[in-house]
């Protein structure tokens, strides 16, 4: 009994030892392998870095009635391009031109009147005030065809500029009152940029700088050049604002078409 109580103690103790060493070999574990740290980003602003641009005209502007009047003919439509100096609008001029025609033959008398005041004053028959009021008569009359032939050119709208037709506001035989829009027109030439940069980029960008301009209309990239810069940052977005101009004069570009500058190509 004692040799097999003995024989049963030391198989016991062999049994537990073994679970031991198991146990202890599972709860070893490989140490975890850390992932290698990943590649910085690009820092912003060197490669790729673009902002929104829109198109606009050098000039553009709306041409009001300066007078109250019927509008006789109507030479623009929408889109039309025009010269500089042509007619756009013209009113009916029949009561201005009379008027002017009157202040003419006021005028033609007021001279003559002059003339012969002097001839009598050589007389002595005229004194110096009377001919100094007919000088005086006569200059009134010079003003009063300055201001008549003044009337008669306001019965012709011309273009400031040469250009093209945006948005015709008035019909043929339409009567307006002062300061009625009638016509808006657009510059013809280069478009102008307006854009907001990063301002981490302001030593980059100098007026004279070349960069590439992409339009989503057209889907093509024109050259464009800094012309101005503002003289300050905008505090709260970090950006300023610059004026560019497209180099050339291109015929598929509008005003208010917009697109893309890429920035990383200041030259």
């Amino acid at each position: 009994m004692t040799v097999s109580r003995i024989a049963w103690v030391s198989l016991v103790v062999g049994l537990l030892a073994g679970a031991t060493q198991v146990v202890n070999a599972q709860s070893v574990v490989a140490p975890a392998v850390r992932p290698a740290p990943a590649a910085a980003t690009a820092n912003a602003g060197t490669v790729g870095d673009t902002v929104r641009v829109l198109l606009v005209a050098d000039r553009e502007t709306t041409l009001s009635s300066p007078v109250t009047a019927t509008i006789k003919h109507l030479y623009v439509s929408i889109g039309m391009p025009f010269k500089e100096g042509q007619t756009l609008v013209a009113f009916e001029c029949d009561e201005p031109a009379a008027r002017l025609g009157m202040a003419k033959a006021e005028l033609f008398g007021a001279v003559e009147a002059h003339e012969a005041k002097i001839r009598m004053q050589g007389l002595e028959q005229a004194s110096d005030v009377e001919v100094a009021l007919a000088a005086s008569a006569a200059a009134k009359a010079r003003a009063q065809v300055a201001l008549q032939n003044a009337q008669v050119a306001q019965c012709a709208i011309k273009a400031p500029w040469a250009g093209r037709v945006a948005k015709v506001h008035v019909r043929t035989k339409m009567s307006v009152t002062p300061s009625q829009p009638m016509v808006d027109i657009v510059k013809s030439g280069p478009l102008r940029i307006k854009l907001n940069v990063p301002s981490r980029l302001i030593s980059k960008v100098k007026a004279g700088s070349l960069f590439d301009v992409s339009i989503d209309e057209t889907s093509k990239s024109y050259q464009a050049r800094v012309v101005a810069l503002n003289s300050r940052v905008d505090p709260v977005s970090q950006t300023i604002e610059i004026e560019s101009v497209i180099v050339k004069n291109y015929d598929d570009l509008l005003p208010g078409m917009s697109g893309v500058a890429l920035l990383n190509a200041f030259k």
